[in-house]
């Protein structure tokens, strides 16, 4: 038989959340939602778990290596535990609502669970808030979603709000005209992930003088948006490569005119995490926090659609926000009337009803937790000691 000790053993990256922290992430996580639906987001809730051949497929491929697979015994199919929601909305949307008007906009908020957890998040299983605008390919929908985001975790109090702009695709746009081996073209992306611009200098004889020459620039320009988009805007790109610029920089233009107190950078070479997106992303970070508290850009639906969204991680956001103040709670002796406890619970107090008589009702309030006990047809607050 299991000890107590044993049973309360979890697999790694797995947590019990406790009170009062698992009620505060709860109605964080309808605030977020509420603030999505202001902005005309419906709410979808798509299943823990899919065929795998569903939920890996097309860009959901990208998360094939983070996500649990499981035999099910009914249909005797493999099934796939969700790592990211972002797919899951895309597929409802080219499928179930595929005859809904355009662009169509939708919010989500549920668990997922990665096969492994990083450095920064050791959380395996954590909490996602989302939102997604599918069928419009206009810089403002981007601008939206960022909007949305940061005005909704600066309503719960987070300040020192900043957005890092990417751009994943302009890399291969630089480098797909030549075919390089495996281990160069895993060198490069190692190189561009540490802003290394030594190491790239040292590959030039395997690149060539000016592709060596426009990645040392792209790595250079990272930081802040105003003269790292000037930089970019300077260099001589392929059509295709000066078309994602021009995009990148037109999403910063209309995102500095509706958020001018926001602070923005940009980072053209970095794609850790964006994996399957198709143009400009995103990734939201504050002051108080050490890792960033959501992530989001470009991509396109099965069915080939323009879309893009935005994705919250509530991990990340719940420790960048102050410890909840606990609600006043009030015991209630056995025999006081109910309309009693019903008027104090209108009034905002958590009402606790005592199951039997106590010898001391001021003992037992403090006992349970509760600052009043409501004795002599009053509330007198506890005193300890």
């Amino acid at each position: 038989m299991h000890t107590l000790a044993a049973a309360a053993l979890l697999p790694a990256g797995l947590m019990d959340v406790l009170p009062p922290a698992a009620a505060f992430e709860a109605r964080t996580v309808e605030r977020l939602i509420g603030h999505c639906e202001s902005f005309g987001y419906q709410r979808v809730k798509p299943p823990l778990i899919e065929f795998e051949e569903t939920m890996l497929a097309g860009s959901g491929a990208a998360l094939a290596a983070e996500t649990f697979r499981l035999m099910d015994p009914i249909s005797q199919r493999m099934l796939a535990l969700r790592s990211d929601m972002t797919m899951q909305v895309a597929r409802i949307a080219a499928s179930r609502l595929a005859h809904w008007p355009r662009p169509l906009r939708l919010a989500y908020a549920g668990q997922v669970m990665r096969v492994r957890g990083s450095q920064l998040r050791p959380e395996r299983q954590f909490g996602e808030v989302g939102a997604e605008i599918v069928g419009s390919d206009a810089p403002a929908a981007d601008v939206e979603v960022i909007v949305m985001a940061t005005s909704a975790l600066a309503d719960l109090g987070i300040a020192g709000l900043s957005v890092d702009l990417g751009l994943p695709t302009l890399v291969p746009a630089l480098l797909g005209g030549t075919p390089r081996d495996a281990a160069t073209e895993a060198r490069v992306r190692l190189a561009l992930d540490r802003k290394d611009v030594a190491a790239l200098a040292a590959m030039r004889p395997e690149l060539d003088a000016a592709t060596t020459e426009m990645l040392v620039r792209l790595v250079m320009a990272s930081g802040p948006a105003a003269p790292g988009l000037a930089a970019l805007a300077a260099l001589d790109l392929p059509a295709q490569a000066a078309v994602e610029r021009d995009r990148l920089i037109a999403v910063h233009t209309r995102l500095q005119a509706a958020a001018p107190s926001l602070t923005i950078t940009v980072d053209a070479v970095e794609n850790r995490g964006f994996e399957y997106h198709t143009g400009v992303t995103y990734a939201v970070f504050a002051a108080a926090a050490s890792d960033e508290l959501g992530r989001g850009g470009r991509y396109r639906t099965e069915s080939g659609e323009a879309a893009t969204g935005v994705t919250l991680f509530m991990d990340a956001v719940l420790r960048a926000l102050p410890r909840p103040r606990a609600r006043e709670r009030a015991l209630l002796p056995t025999d006081t009337p109910l309309e009693v406890a019903a008027r104090l619970r209108a009034d905002g107090w958590v009402v606790v009803a005592a199951l039997e008589d106590a010898q001391s009702p001021l003992a037992e309030a403090a006992r349970l937790g509760c600052s009043h006990v409501f004795v002599g047809g009053a509330l007198r607050p506890v005193v300890e000691g």
